[in-house]
Formats: structure tokens, C-alpha cells, sequence
């Protein structure tokens, strides 16, 4: 039954793609989709009419659904049912259709981008970063594998179409031999036709007097004009690319950079991705739970180093999904955090190798917590909640299967807000343990 109602309705997005012909942006890679595919929304939504992929939308159903404008069934045949009727009247009526698709598209084994890219066609296809240690990366034979599948991406882009690629990732950068397409490149260093210069974290001072993160600021350079950039509310390395990628499509769809740098002012980053949120007893949470890899733990980690802190805490959960590198990757990031935090929580079977890499970089293993679950985590937050105090910084980072937002509403200022601010807070997830 499920395969049927896949088959149909990918059918029904095909055949509106074909009667509604919109300009199809495709985003993948595997740090920042979902941030870089609403920033690009973000900024094309002051000149186009713009629809992007819910939340992340990136699988062949996912994607399927974002063509369609319609969200998941979940488990009721009745609303997936209510899915393909609405599909159908798509169809047989002309109804109002965004001129401009963002998609983001995700490959957990080998030829997923393909079958996506071959019915999508895309115009304009954006990679953002693949890493060293990339994730899901347990079904394939290796980095370079993963690698090659990504850029499948790029293959199918015809002459007019373009490939928009990280100059900072030599990998993505080197895509650039193997599309047809025209290319534009974005990143920090000199080689970057879209380039960020001057990266800084901002600030502001609230009524206590207490100085706290607002957000993000660079300068944008582009074919000789420059212009500063503000964002608040998104922090972070991951935060800038996302923004660079948006201005790159931006720019190629003939907005000037002080219109680009005016859009991106409207960006406020995505719930689980590196979001800052007001903690117990004034104190502050780094909410990048909603999924992790050792690159993008390490710019969490990055970011946790170098934001103002009376003390510095991780949680952090099992990174999964990256198969032969699992024990060398957690050992890795737990030496690092070990550098300059004051605590490490871990939660998960293979997060004991944090532990064993903060412990074996010198951290005191008085100042180790190790438990096994979420819920073990849970079930002790009291102690938690008890240590913290005003000032403190805290970071909490895993991948999804892990949940730990359910730890950040738990230590979180205001846990009523967790529906707004957190990820995986709809029904269907709070039922699932």
C-alpha cells in the first residue's frame, strides 16, 4: 500500500512540474542543508514568489511533498489519502503556484541524488560542504563515494543551468569540472566569487548590563562592490555559508548585493541548528540538537570556544551514521571539547568515546558525566539543573535518533516555548520514544 501511494504521488509532482513549470533550486551536501535552503528562501522571497521544502523535506517522499506543497501523512492512510487529493486537484484546476522551488535533497545510500535529479531537472543546484568526516556516510564505500553521489547534483545540470559550490570545500569546489553548467562559487578565501570578509560575531547588552550574543556580521564582496552584512539570532560558521549560498543565488537571479544584504537581514536561522536560547537561571543553550556530524560539531564546538561563558558545558550524544569512523570521530571531538570546557555530559552507546578523549586530553573525569540514554539523562536533570547557574554557556548536540532537544526544554528559561523554538515538537514525535 505505502509503495502505491509513493508511486501516485510522485506521478501527481511530476505532472506539476510539468504544468506549472517553476524555476527548481536544489540544495545538498551534508553540513547546513536546511539552514542554506531557508536562507536562499529567504532572500528570493523579496523578488519571487518562493516555496521551500518543510523542515527537512529531503527524501524522495520529502521531496515529492514540497513539490506538491502538502506535509506528511505520518502513519494515517486517511490524511495521505487527503494527500493525493490534493494532489489531483493541483491537476485538474490552475491554482496559484510558486514560480520557485527550493529543495533540499539528502542521499543515505548510493544513487538517491540520481533518481531525485533525473525527474527534478533542476536549474540551479547549490552543494554546500561534504567534510572530512561526512555523515551517512555507512552506506557507502567511503568519503569518496559519498562524494561523487552529491555531485550527481551538479552532472545533470545542463548549459544554462548553475552550479552553486563552496570555494572552502575542496571537494564541492572541485565539482566544478564535472557539470556543464555555468558556476558560481562562494566561501571566504580569495578564490570565492561571492566572498565574506571581516566574519565576526556581534553582541548586545541587555537591562542588567549583561553583554549577550545577537548574532552574526561580515562584509559581502562581489564583483567589486561590498557592502556589511548583519544577522541576528544564528551563530556560526555553518550560519555564514548558508548566508554566502543565499547570496550567491541571490546574485545569479540579478539581485544587487545591497538588496541581498537587506534579505538576509531577515533571516533568523532554524530551530535544532545552532540556535541560541535562553537557559535556567540565566543561562544560555546552544540548541544544535537537531542533528550532528563531526564537522558540524566541530563548528558547534567552535562556537561554544569562542562565545563568552562563566563555564562551559557539552552534552553531547552519539554522532551516528559515519560507520568505520565512529570511535576515532567521538574521540576526536571529546579531546577538543576538553580544551576549554568546564564539564562534558555524554549520552549514547558510542558517546563514551567523548568521554575517553576529554579524559585522555587531561579534563578531570570528575568533571565527566557519561549515561547511556536520553532518558537516563532525563531522569537525572534535577542534578543537572541544580549545577548550572547565571553565565553559564551550554551546549547540547547529537544525532536526531538521540533527542535531545527533549534535554533543552528541560533546561531551557521558558519550556512553554518549546513548540516554537524546538525541533521534532509535533505530535507524531512526542509519542515516539
Amino acid at each position: 500500500m505505502k509503495k502505491i501511494v509513493i508511486w501516485i504521488l510522485r506521478l501527481e509532482a511530476r505532472l506539476a512540474l510539468r504544468k506549472y513549470r517553476p524555476e527548481i533550486i536544489a540544495v545538498s551536501g551534508n553540513i547546513g542543508k536546511t539552514s542554506t535552503k531557508e536562507a536562499i528562501a529567504t532572500v528570493l522571497e523579496r523578488r519571487f514568489s518562493v516555496r521551500r521544502s518543510k523542515k527537512s523535506y529531503n527524501s524522495d517522499v520529502g521531496v515529492t511533498l514540497a513539490v506538491l506543497g502538502a506535509e506528511t501523512g505520518w502513519n494515517s492512510p486517511a490524511r495521505w489519502l487527503s494527500v493525493i487529493a490534493d494532489g489531483a486537484r493541483l491537476l485538474l484546476r490552475r491554482v496559484a503556484y510558486p514560480s520557485v522551488l527550493v529543495l533540499e535533497l539528502g542521499a543515505d545510500r548510493p544513487g538517491d541524488i540520481a533518481r531525485l535529479a533525473r525527474w527534478l531537472r533542476p536549474h540551479i543546484a547549490v552543494i554546500t560542504a561534504i567534510g572530512e568526516v561526512p555523515v551517512h556516510v555507512e552506506f557507502f564505500a567511503g568519503r569518496e563515494e559519498l562524494a561523487a553521489e552529491k555531485a550527481t547534483l551538479v552532472r545533470v545540470l545542463g548549459m544554462h543551468g548553475l552550479a552553486v559550490l563552496n570555494a572552502d570545500d575542496e571537494t564541492v569546489s572541485e565539482m566544478a569540472k564535472v557539470t556543464a553548467g555555468r558556476v558560481l562559487s562562494y566561501g571566504a578565501s580569495e578564490d570565492a566569487a561571492v566572498r565574506a570578509t571581516n566574519y565576526m560575531l556581534t553582541y548586545q547588552t541587555d537591562e542588567r548590563g549583561v553583554r549577550r550574543p545577537l548574532g552574526i556580521a561580515f562584509k559581502l564582496d562581489y564583483n567589486g562592490s561590498t557592502v556589511p552584512v548583519k544577522i541576528s539570532g544564528v551563530f556560526g560558521k555553518p550560519a555564514l555559508y548558508a548566508a554566502l549560498a543565499a547570496a550567491a543565488v541571490g546574485i545569479a537571479k540579478g539581485m544587487n548585493v545591497i538588496e541581498v544584504a537587506e534579505a538576509l537581514s531577515a533571516f533568523h536561522g532554524v530551530p535544532g541548528r545552532l540556535r541560541l536560547l535562553g537557559g535556567l537561571k540565566g543561562s544560555m543553550i546552544i540548541d544544535d540538537s537537531y542533528n550532528a556530524s563531526p564537522t558540524a560539531m566541530h563548528a558547534a564546538l567552535d562556537l561554544l570556544r569562542d562565545l563568552p561563558a562563566r563555564r562551559r558545558i557539552c552534552v553531547l550524544g552519539d554522532m551516528l551514521e559515519i560507520g568505520r569512523y565512529t570511535i576515532q570521530a567521538h574521540a576526536e571531538m571529546g579531546k577538543r571539547a576538553a580544551e576549554f570546557a568546564d564539564a562534558v555530559i555524554t549520552v549514547g552507546s558510542r558517546a563514551k568515546f567523548y568521554a575517553e578523549g576529554a579524559a585522555e586530553r587531561g579534563m578531570d573525569r570528575k568533571s565527566i558525566f557519561s549515561y547511556g540514554t536520553t532518558d537516563a539523562l532525563l531522569a537525572d536533570i534535577d542534578r543537572i539543573q541544580a549545577a548550572i547557574g547565571e553565565g553559564d554557556l551550554i551546549l547540547v548536540k547529537a544525532s536526531q535518533a538521540l533527542r535531545l532537544e527533549k534535554a533543552v526544554a528541560a533546561l531551557m528559561a521558558h519550556p512553554e516555548q518549546a513548540a516554537e523554538l524546538l525541533v521534532r515538537q509535533e505530535e507524531e514525535w512526542q509519542i515516539k520514544r
